[in-house]
């Protein structure tokens, strides 16, 4: 094994990472997807695999991240421990399957896809869209769906499922508080089962580089998770002394313009 320069860029990505996810409460794959794209194809990386690349790493790395998040806010009582039983089946379905669709699919489609993906979150980010407390949770077989299709979207797009979660607990009479603590609980599953998809679907892939297992490439993801754990609480502490809600729309230009970086590298 060589050292390669660009590894040095992976605990800078790791910190931007882990700061935002503290401050604002965000997942990294936001960041870690477009970011990774764009250095590994600077790496000289198959075009044909970067995506594919930039979602299992970013999964892996989540990881990490959501069981410390996790450890976080059970320890205040904010998870609804009857919410993650029920929504985990579908969770853990939605999201490994997924994985075998993104395989599927070319890296141009999948860019498309996450961009626009980011597109709607950036929008929500920026006019502060939240929906209206309207029902109560579903039983067992609505549950289910709502993790089929939270998984599913969260692997096309390498996120912990925050985005769509959050929304549908409030939508569905869970307290802000509850809802948050309970989507950081259900990253988990979905972390794991999404790194676990990328491994498999990514194992025999052909011109993957050396030191990748699947679509995850080991170097990028220590280094980007060792960093974004260490960061993370330093980002949490500032969070009730910067003004977070103008960082919120800075960070939604951010992602709109990484996004953009990506959509260029890919099609550029």
């Amino acid at each position: 094994m060589t050292f390669d320069i660009w590894w040095l860029t992976y605990p800078v990505l790791g910190a931007a990472v882990g700061f935002f996810a503290g401050l604002l409460g965000v997942g990294g794959g936001g960041i870690m997807v477009p970011m990774l794209t764009t250095l590994f194809l600077a790496q000289g990386f198959p075009l044909e695999q970067v995506v594919h690349m930039a979602l299992g790493t970013s999964m892996a790395a989540i990881v990490l991240t959501s069981v410390s998040s996790l450890r976080a806010h059970h320890a205040h009582g904010a998870v609804r421990w009857d919410v993650v039983r029920l929504i985990t089946p579908g969770i853990l379905a939605g999201t490994f399957g997924a994985t075998f669709i993104a395989s599927r699919v070319n890296t141009a489609a999948l860019a498309i896809f996450f961009a626009v993906f980011m597109a709607y979150v950036s929008i929500q980010m920026l006019l502060n869209i939240k929906p209206k407390p309207s029902r109560d949770l579903p039983g067992a077989a609505g549950m289910t769906v709502a993790g089929l299709s939270i998984g599913g979207v969260s692997a096309l797009v390498a996120i912990g499922g925050g985005s769509l979660s959050v929304p549908f607990m409030t939508w569905c009479n869970v307290k802000v508080q509850n809802a948050i603590g309970t989507s950081a609980a259900i990253g988990l599953p979905i972390a794991i089962a999404g790194t676990i998809g990328y491994l498999v679907n990514g194992w025999n892939a052909p011109g993957t580089p050396p030191l990748t297992l699947g679509y995850v490439y080991v170097p990028a993801l220590v280094l980007v998770a060792l960093v974004s754990m260490w960061m993370a609480p330093i980002g949490a502490s500032l969070a009730h002394r910067l003004p977070v809600a103008t960082l919120k729309k800075i960070f939604a230009g951010l992602l709109m313009a990484l996004c953009a970086k990506m959509l260029h590298s890919v099609f550029g």
